[in-house]
């Protein structure tokens, strides 16, 4: 996990404390629930009062929708007369909620009717003129599409041809062009005037459902909230309504499809929240459109038989664990291959066999551990096509800057922050240029980050449960609406560990003075052994309240860290194990040849290993990865010029030491006279015969008699000739700690001293000064 700050911290702006403290004591509540007010705009009593209590006044009329009343007036004549009535959904949750808020509305009024759900693999998104051709042979005289629909001028022209009446109810971005439908009812029509435009899907199906039903059907808000929620559109509005109401109506819920869902997921009705619905419910109905068709989800919706509800609710969670699956092998693979595109700008990632319903998921995470805009593509070898999608930040604008290069796509939609697409194999490479120059050229005069905006700064002694309270008042949480983002600034871990499958996520614990807080962060767990206690950190979240045996403590849900000082981390060990080089896309960094020769073998396939042992190729070291330092160099000038100009990741000590100088230490000038004593005395010793005999005899570790003798050699003490040592009598007097081999062997006990078997603190303030390493910003 690279440690590099990738993402981007904005604070929203102040506001006059006069006001603060007015509103704070009109309305007996705390001055930070004030600020989070007046950061949505709400910055008057009743304002802030309207807010937190929504009530029925919140639902517009539905016949102020354009075609609303020709639409109802169709439908209800069909319902009427017996015509068979196929509603055309979506295969993501808030296509599937719609199909059955009205297929269970028109159904309930006596209507003949069907619904089905195209497959993401067959029909694709929107009309279809192969599946429209299918309602023909089964009487199909109206449909009604859910959740899309805008787009279909192809298919709706040919089935209206046919005789068949088609009424689009959508909520997508509008074409220049409406297709020719008989009516549209969409909240950002052209003609119309409906007052709130960010309805969802299951929105807009809600309203058509009130204009049927000619009363608010309180009972459809259960499956309004939830595609509501999926499809994270504005939570403002009569959204907030929707969701507010329909969270009420799903914890007293008694339809059988929910309560078999929550069953099976585990899930309480009594702690949902828009969050369950978002992270624990919405995926499972998402994840079995996304690899094979959707239809039972909208059975399981809309049933009354237990049993059959239960058989679905399984498969379902069996789907969104086979989602699972998918999304982390394909992130995984993709991971791998980001090594060879390091300093791109954007991430262009493909590869056969990839399946192509889950890559939007992947291309998010790989935008949370990059920072960066990514597309990942399935690639079809016997089309030559590559087809999948793209998720972005706000800094560029992937629909924009794709759409500059149309040409290059087969087909191409999207938006700012997210594009699906298809393109022949060899265009990936043209269009990863393009892209890349784009984005280039954004980076050089603005910051290239993925941003989090943060409503206030805190310390944690502020916090307390009935602050956290306040804060829920601002519930439902979502697009528009977020749960605030708090910063806490230069706080130190106290405790840090890695929990969870694989040791994925991070339970952490930090301090200030006389005050600390529990953090929860997800997908962090590689963090956990660098946030020692002598680090300074400053972490941004959500907070919340946890619950656990009966004790409620404030919690921060982790949205990001930035580390205060450099990033080291203590791995040192003094017996290197295969396991010491599975670190993934990390370079490994020997200074003696022969443990490199020994053990770079084992290193990760997703690092890389390199020896350096000479000051030139120190100097010209560089590296855009987490180093990791496995053994001891000879001086602390190889380690500095190792370090220097490599300080923007972090580090790993291992520094195995093998020879084991410090233990040993420096022989005493009595072991040199006890060797030269036995030299003048003894000719011609056959050092590779009777080398082990002499140290035994003179009491020397064998490695310590070696020294000596190198030291004599450079001396002139003694000579060597044929692999027999003999003394020198001619040679003039010289102080043997003047010898280079002398020097070096003092410089690595040194070195191995501070660097083995000193303490972290002591390791880290010396590693900091030799590399010069800034404090990140």
């Amino acid at each position: 996990m690279s440690f590099k700050q990738k993402k981007k911290w904005i604070i929203t702006s102040e506001f006059d404390q006069d006001k603060i403290d007015l509103l704070s004591k009109e309305l007996n509540v705390s001055p930070l629930f004030v600020k989070l007010c007046l950061n949505r705009g709400l910055d008057t009593k009743e304002a802030i009062e309207h807010f937190i209590n929504p009530d029925e006044s919140w639902f517009h009329d539905p016949f102020l929708f354009y075609d609303m009343e020709k639409a109802i007036e169709r439908i209800t004549s069909a319902i009427e007369t017996g015509e068979k009535i196929t509603i055309y959904g979506d295969y993501d949750a808030d296509g599937v909620t719609s199909t059955a808020i009205l297929y269970e509305t028109i159904e309930a009024m006596g209507g003949n009717v069907e619904y089905f759900i195209p497959n993401r693999f067959v029909e694709g998104y929107g009309p279809n003129i192969e599946a429209f051709d299918k309602f023909l042979t089964n009487d199909t005289s109206l449909i009604i599409t859910v959740d899309n629909g805008v787009a279909g001028h192809d298919a709706i022209h040919y089935i209206q041809d046919k005789g068949v009446d088609v009424i689009v109810t959508d909520h997508h971005e509008l074409p220049g062009t409406l297709p020719d439908a008989y009516a549209i009812i969409h909240p950002n029509h052209p003609n119309g005037n409906y007052p709130f435009k960010d309805l969802s899907g299951a929105g807009v199906a809600l309203k058509v459902a009130t204009a049927l039903l000619g009363a608010f059907p309180a009972e459809l808000l259960d499956l309004a909230a939830i595609g509501t929620i999926a499809d994270l559109v504005s939570l403002k509005d009569e959204n907030r309504a929707i969701v507010n109401f329909g969270l009420k109506v799903i914890r007293q819920t008694q339809r059988i499809g929910i309560l078999s869902l929550f069953d099976a997921l585990s899930v309480s009705l009594k702690e949902i929240d828009e969050t369950t619905i978002g992270f624990k419910i919405a995926p499972p109905i998402n994840a079995i459109g996304r690899i094979e068709n959707a239809s039972p989800v909208v059975e399981l919706l809309t049933t009354f038989d237990e049993e059959r509800a239960s058989e679905i609710a399984v498969l379902l969670e069996s789907k969104n664990k086979e989602r699972k699956i998918l999304v982390s092998d394909i992130f995984t693979e993709a991971m791998a291959q980001l090594a060879e595109q390091e300093n791109a700008y954007v991430n262009i990632l493909s590869k056969e066999n990839w399946h192509p319903g889950v890559l939007g998921i992947v291309a998010s995470k790989i935008i949370n551990e990059t920072g960066k805009p990514t597309i990942i593509l399935n690639i079809d070898s016997e089309t030559g096509e590559a087809k999948g999608s793209g998720r972005s930040i706000k800094a560029f604008n992937l629909f924009e800057h794709c759409n500059d290069v149309r040409g290059l796509f087969k087909h191409f939609g999207g938006h700012h922050m997210a594009a699906g697409m298809t393109l022949p194999v060899e265009n990936i490479s043209v269009l990863h240029e393009a892209l890349n120059e784009a984005a280039k050229t954004i980076q050089e005069t603005t910051d290239f980050f993925e941003e989090i905006e943060i409503e206030e700064e805190c310390e944690i002694a502020d916090i307390s449960l009935e602050a956290i309270k306040e804060i829920d008042f601002l519930k439902p949480f979502g697009t528009d609406n977020p749960r605030p983002a708090f910063l806490f600034e230069n706080v130190h871990p106290v405790e840090s560990r890695a929990i969870g499958v694989d040791h994925a996520h991070l339970k952490l614990k930090v301090s200030q003075p006389n005050a600390q807080l529990d953090i929860i962060a997800f997908n962090y767990g590689g963090k956990a052994e660098a946030l020692k206690s002598d680090s300074s950190i400053s972490v941004v979240g959500t907070l919340e309240i946890n619950e656990w045996n009966g004790n409620k403590k404030p919690q921060l849900q982790l949205m990001d860290l930035q580390f205060q000082d450099a990033v080291i981390i203590d791995k040192r060990t003094s017996e290197l194990k295969k396991s010491d080089f599975s670190i993934k896309h990390a370079t490994y960094i020997f200074f003696n040849q022969k443990n490199y020769s020994k053990y770079s073998k084992y290193v990760t396939k997703e690092s890389q290993a390199t020896l350096i042992d000479n000051i030139k190729d120190a100097e010209n070291f560089k590296v855009n990865t987490p180093s990791v330092l496995v053994d001891c160099p000879d001086s602390f000038d190889l380690l500095k010029n190792t370090l220097q100009g490599n300080e923007e990741y972090e580090l790993y000590c291992i520094f195995y030491a093998d020879e084991n100088n410090y233990l040993l230490g420096m022989p005493s000038r009595e072991h040199f006279t006890k060797l030269y004593k036995f030299l003048a005395k003894h000719k011609n010793i056959d050092l590779k015969e009777k080398g082990s005999l002499l140290a035994k005899y003179l009491n020397f570790d064998k490695s310590i008699l070696k020294f000596i003798i190198r030291v004599f050699l450079e001396a002139g003490f003694v000579t060597i000739e044929g692999g027999l040592l003999n003394i020198n009598v001619e040679v003039k007097k010289m102080d043997v700690a003047e010898t280079q081999v002398y020097k070096q062997r003092k410089e690595k006990i040194e070195v191995e001293e501070m660097l083995v078997y000193s303490s972290f603190n002591e390791l880290t303030k010396l590693l900091k000064s030799l590399n010069q390493i800034k404090v990140e910003q």
